[in-house]
């Protein structure tokens, strides 16, 4: 099909990869100079060592935003499918409301197996074969080894960095969005050989999600090895690990994951262009559209992947019955174009939580990806297992979740309005402890909306809680570099 964009946008983007990371960089700043100003690099250090995974998978990777030497640091765990990259905004927003503050955003292990030096160098030509055909999967047989890959792990890959940032300032927070959120309760509550991970930090923010998020039912020992149900549906079993050790199913997989970063690479260099045929959508459509139909409210298929930006243009949509019958609110799904000879479009909605546009540019860039490729099922199946707590139950002993009811430490609670909490969730699980918690709601807001807004209010109630937990430091941050202080005089 022949594109719909300009012929000098063509020309341009035809010139290769190079042109095309210009073009994406230039989206970027063109967006909202400010965030763009902040520092920020990827680092990779050592993990707990897993007996059976390869060396070069054991490892502990943040990456970091702001000052290498800030008087405090908020360590992010991203949810369900998802990769640092998804704290992007958010995490740049903080740094800019306070910079002595430092985000450093989690990319699980398993990010390692994504091959995204094959986007990075791609051009247009190349990215649209990855839109329509994806990068070729790892054999489940070839990672098995991912079956050791659970809460365990997690946690101690974490507490690595944890550990590290600790040696910089006392000063450390944990927290996490959706399934992330109940990671940061999950780490808090567990046993360290004989030290709780809530001796670690000064506090928890918890975004959308808290401790028995994708937890909403029991499972015994014959569950748990054999396989079970939980909120997302079928949950594999120690015994199907082998076969099955990531998730990869008709909604989401590694196939999946590399389609909609390539899609997004195309939407944030040229997003008026057409969608590569026989990709993400069905029906023709800009490059732009192509991305957002898969996340917005009323097109997904699952209410906790959503985001709202907006409106398709040129549209003709009808009642989705299998998303509203998966959960979702007001599902719809796209039929085609009204006028066949132009494609869907989009328009974005300034009233709504995220600009499309900024969302696309964040989603793949060569610091992070917005989703993690290979999910390790094993955490999955811990994580229900595990619950708030496992004290008392068969699995104390292998999840070590011991000190749920002793925890002392304030929380932050945020929750979207539309999302996958609410503010009741916060406090019931506040009863579960003996800190202090602290409730906001993001108004209006979609379960993606809370990392991804285009205003600052998450990191403004953010920044606000963490300020009187830290340790008081007269005069100026030491050290601050130009981008440092350039970030400090971004206006309310």
């Amino acid at each position: 099909m022949a594109a719909v964009c300009p012929s000098s946008v063509l020309r341009r983007l035809a010139c290769g990869g190079a042109a095309l990371m210009l073009a994406l960089g230039a989206a970027q700043a063109a967006a909202d100079p400010p965030l763009t100003r902040i520092p920020a690099v990827r680092v990779q250090r050592a993990g707990v060592t897993v007996p059976g995974t390869p060396a070069q998978y054991n490892a502990s990777i943040t990456v970091r935003y702001g000052a290498s030497r800030p008087r405090a640091i908020l360590l992010l765990m991203p949810g369900y499918l998802g990769g640092a990259g998804s704290f992007d905004r958010l995490a740049r927003q903080i740094v800019a409301r306070d910079p002595g503050v430092a985000v450093w955003a989690v990319d699980r292990r398993s990010n390692t197996l994504e091959p995204q030096a094959q986007l990075a160098g791609a051009d247009t030509a190349t990215l649209t074969r990855i839109v329509q055909d994806g990068l070729p999967v790892v054999p489940p047989g070839r990672v098995a080894f991912m079956r050791d890959w659970g809460l365990d792990v997690t946690l101690r890959d974490w507490r690595a960095a944890v550990q590290e940032a600790r040696r910089v300032t006392p000063d450390v927070f944990l927290g996490g969005h959706s399934l992330g959120a109940g990671l940061t309760g999950l780490y808090a509550a567990y046993d360290f050989g004989g030290r709780a991970g809530a001796d670690d930090v000064r506090g928890l923010v918890m975004l959308d999600g808290l401790p028995g998020t994708l937890a909403d039912r029991e499972i015994n020992t014959d569950q748990y090895d054999q396989g079970g149900l939980n909120a997302l549906g079928v949950l594999p079993g120690l015994r199907q690990l082998d076969r099955q050790p990531y998730v990869n199913t008709l909604v989401f997989g590694p196939r999946l994951a590399s389609q909609a970063a390539a899609q997004a690479r195309l939407a944030a260099a040229a997003p008026d262009a057409l969608a590569p045929d026989r990709g993400l959508s069905a029906v023709p459509a800009t490059n732009l559209a192509a991305c957002l139909l898969q996340l917005e409210s009323r097109y997904a298929l699952l209410p906790f992947m959503t985001v709202q930006t907006g409106q398709p243009t040129n549209a003709i949509e009808a009642p989705s019955f299998l998303a509203l019958a998966l959960g979702g609110r007001d599902s719809h799904w796209l039929v085609g174009p009204q006028d066949t000879s132009r494609p869907v479009g989009w328009q974005d909605d300034p009233a709504a939580p995220t600009d499309g546009q900024d969302f696309v540019n964040r989603y793949w860039t060569p610091l992070a990806d917005y989703t993690e490729w290979y999910f390790p099922n094993r955490l999955t199946l811990d994580v229900a297992a595990a619950r708030t707590g496992t004290v008392g139950t068969p699995f104390e002993q292998t999840l070590h979740v011991w000190h749920t009811s002793a925890l002392t430490l304030p929380v932050l609670g945020i929750a979207a309005q539309r999302g996958v909490t609410q503010a009741a969730d916060f406090v019931a699980y506040g009863k579960k402890t003996r800190g202090a918690v602290t409730v906001r709601t993001l108004p209006g807001a979609s379960h993606l909306d809370i990392v991804a807004a285009r205003r600052d209010q998450v990191a403004r109630w953010i920044v606000e809680w963490m300020r009187p937990l830290r340790t008081p430091t007269p005069g100026p941050m030491a050290g601050p570099t130009d981008l440092d202080l350039a970030a400090a005089h971004v206006s309310p």
